[in-house]
């Protein structure tokens, strides 16, 4: 949906399929539904997710073009595609496989490439677009400051490469795209000050001078062709999760002039375990599960612990030491508390404010996944889930706007 603060869409990944066939019938039952309780003869936005396989086929001209014939009967349109998973996403264990492949590696940069190309394809007129993407790496693969490093160069002179491919889409069909980079905890750009010194240390370095010896380009043209392509995801559940303040956020990038490419809204789990520590410990075991990774970052009586997934913190749980958890559990918007915990909807609350009074991007994306992982007693139809979260979203913009 257009909104006077952006477009509005929700992210198919929570769609299954992994091949084009299996993943365009999951839209086809969904999306008329959704678009008619949403927008009712209006354009609707949807945020495409790709898995690789499925990108594959949908290149093609012949499935491209019934794409493109699909999206106009039903006056839908994609101005963002989610190139973060690469492969499996659904009824299978995802947990660190969702950065695999990484930047390290051709197959990320091709997969990359080929969402780009489907992209220019399909986006609108005079509307910029763009990919997500993962924050390099899983800090966790690389054991040493060495291997981190290494693959930290890689990553970035392979993320160059893709900067050459949208130069030359965008001569040859006038469509702009970015690159969005999403920080994820544990990501080897974990949070947005881990996002901004790599891009201060290590792109913009590297990046002048590699511009400079393909274009010919000056060091202050290449600095705004960098800042131009390479934008931040702004995922408001991973900020949430890493206890950064919207605020800070902003004034990080702006010391830069790093733009944001989307704001992803999504919200986390909260354990305040100030009151009730026991309850509140015996209710986030209900959120222990085998699919996704849900990192915890800790507020403990000696600083800050940072657990790669859910079972680490729950193992490590100590009464009286403990303070607070913030889980890396994509949980419905409009539900501020489950049971005995809460939510970081208020996070939400705080960056569309803030987006309302001076917007900072074109695009928000809703990005609840985990909904067919969620305990039973708060499992909704997916397509009443989707679009509550959507009229959520849609008040918050437009009726307090």
């Amino acid at each position: 949906m257009i909104t006077p603060f952006g477009h509005l869409t929700y992210c198919s990944n929570i769609h299954p399929g992994e091949k084009w066939d299996d993943h365009f019938k999951a839209l086809k039952e969904n999306i008329p539904y959704i678009r008619q309780r949403l927008a009712p003869g209006e354009p609707f936005a949807l945020g495409l997710r790709l898995a690789n396989d499925a990108s594959i086929e949908l290149i093609k001209p012949e499935r491209l073009a019934e794409f493109k014939s699909w999206l106009t009967e039903n006056n839908v349109y994609i101005t963002v595609i989610n190139g973060f998973p690469y492969g499996g996403f659904h009824a299978t264990r995802v947990k660190d496989d969702v950065h695999t492949p990484d930047w390290t590696t051709t197959d990320r940069v091709e997969y990359t490439k080929r969402l780009f190309t489907i992209l220019s394809q399909i986006l609108p007129e005079d509307t910029e677009g763009g990919v997500s993407t993962p924050p390099l790496s899983y800090r966790l693969w690389w054991k040493t400051e060495e291997a981190k490093r290494n693959t930290i160069n890689i990553a970035t002179k392979n993320i160059l490469t893709i900067i050459d491919h949208l130069i030359s889409i965008e001569k040859e069909s006038g469509k702009v795209m970015h690159l969005h980079i999403e920080p994820e905890p544990d990501g080897i750009l974990d949070n947005t000050v881990d996002f901004v010194n790599w891009y201060r240390d290590d792109l913009l370095p590297t990046g002048i001078d590699y511009l400079n010896d393909k274009y010919g380009f000056s060091e202050e043209k290449s600095k705004e062709t960098l800042l131009h392509y390479i934008r931040l995801c702004y995922d408001i559940c991973h900020a949430a999760v890493a206890f950064e303040e919207p605020e800070d956020i902003l004034n990080r990038l702006d010391e830069i002039g790093i733009k944001v490419g989307r704001i992803q809204v999504s919200s986390a789990l909260k354990v305040d375990f100030s009151t009730n520590p026991q309850t509140k410990f015996e209710a986030i075991k209900a959120f222990d599960e085998p699919v996704y990774l849900h990192q915890v970052v800790a507020q403990t009586t000696e600083g800050k612990k940072y657990y790669p997934d859910l079972p680490e913190a729950l193992e490590d749980y100590k009464e009286g030491e403990q303070k607070e958890w913030r889980v890396h559990f994509h949980v419905p918007l409009f539900i501020e508390s489950y049971g005995a915990l809460d939510s970081t909807q208020n996070a939400i609350l705080k960056t569309l404010e803030m987006h309302k009074k001076a917007p900072f991007a074109p695009c928000l994306e809703v990005e609840t996944y985990t909904w067919g992982v969620l305990p039973e007693d708060i499992q909704k139809p997916i397509g009443d889930s989707i679009v509550r979260e959507m009229e959520w979203v849609k008040e918050l913009l437009i009726v307090k706007g």
